[in-house]
């Protein structure tokens, strides 16, 4: 089984600060659904390069490590902000995957530069129609998160109930309609002439499909929906000669939204890691090549992104 070789991935940093980078929920009958997520968003600088980024992606976490070059004779701070996906009332309808229980860092986000833990700000806004209704929540203790808040309603008065719905905050149900937006941000500093490496990890929204048989998947893989995977022809001759059905995990990872340093990434590293050797995985990347048993690696040099990156990972049902 190798990855499939197709389109070229994207970039990891934005040029915009402090904005949500966009969420996908994979939407299927009897599934769960992923949240996008990606890397450092922070403000356009010339003078900042990247020399090198590693990521690593698999079912039970993401890393990046990535190493800054400031190639001016000065030293250079801005704001570094790592935007979560954003969680909407919707996702009950998706039976979106939270990582974790914490109501805040939902996706176990921790990052170091040089080595040392950075302790973050964090900043959760609520909105409906674009409106920003976070203190209608917090005057009345309700928490931010939309999947944490349903008890907390419930238990409301009937004014106070009639009063969030009035602003649109839930609807005839008590069910919350509004959309969380969270991001942890700091300022960095670039010393001048020298290099930071700054890492972060996290556990994965993964989504995830009931067991599906192998001819049907095959069929599946082929289709509009499944195309971002980019499912080739040894995974379906795979596929064609399997006898068992399979389950299906995915990951989207925000890679295309932008170039905010000075040139191309210098050196980049990618790492999939399927989970276990019988485990099937697809995604799209050129001059993908095994490096381990569960391993598969992609290298570029030079490299501006210009797609997102989704994984699928296809394990057989026991």
């Amino acid at each position: 089984m190798k990855a499939p070789v197709g389109s070229i991935f994207g970039s990891i940093l934005s040029v915009l600060m402090f904005c949500s980078l966009p969420t996908s929920p994979l939407e299927a009958n009897d599934s769960t659904a992923e949240l996008a997520t990606g890397g450092l968003v922070f403000v356009r600088n010339n003078d900042i390069e990247m020399l090198s980024e590693d990521l690593f992606i698999s079912l039970d976490e993401i890393r990046v490590r990535y190493r800054f070059l400031n190639t001016s004779n000065r030293d250079i701070t801005v704001h570094v902000a790592f935007p979560l996906p954003d969680l909407k009332a919707s996702s009950f309808d998706d039976a979106v995957m939270i990582p974790t229980d914490d109501p805040v860092n939902f996706v176990g986000f921790a990052t170091t530069v040089d080595g040392q833990p950075v302790r973050a700000n964090v900043e959760q806004k609520i909105y409906v129609n674009d409106r920003d209704q976070t203190q209608a929540l917090t005057r009345l203790h309700i928490p931010l998160s939309p999947f944490a808040a349903q008890d907390v309603i419930e238990k409301l008065p009937a004014a106070e109930k009639a009063s969030l719905k009035r602003l649109g905050l839930v609807d005839e149900d008590g069910l919350p309609l509004w959309t969380l937006k969270t991001t942890f941000f700091w300022q960095q500093q670039f010393a001048a002439g020298r290099e930071t490496v700054i890492e972060h990890r996290y556990k994965p929204s993964v989504g995830t499909v009931v067991p599906v048989g192998a001819a049907g998947l095959a069929k599946i893989l082929k289709s509009a929906d499944y195309r971002k995977y980019c499912a080739d022809e040894d995974l379906l001759a795979t596929l064609a000669k399997a006898r068992s059905d399979f389950s299906q995990w995915s990951i989207d990872y925000v890679l295309k939204t932008g170039a905010n340093w000075a040139g191309p990434i210098k050196d980049f590293r990618l790492v999939v890691d399927k989970g276990s050797p019988d485990n099937l995985v697809s995604f799209c990347g050129q001059g993908v090549k095994r490096i381990g048993p569960t391993q598969f690696e992609m290298r570029k040099s030079d490299f501006t992104p210009q797609q997102d990156l989704a994984v699928l990972i296809l394990k057989p049902a026991l």
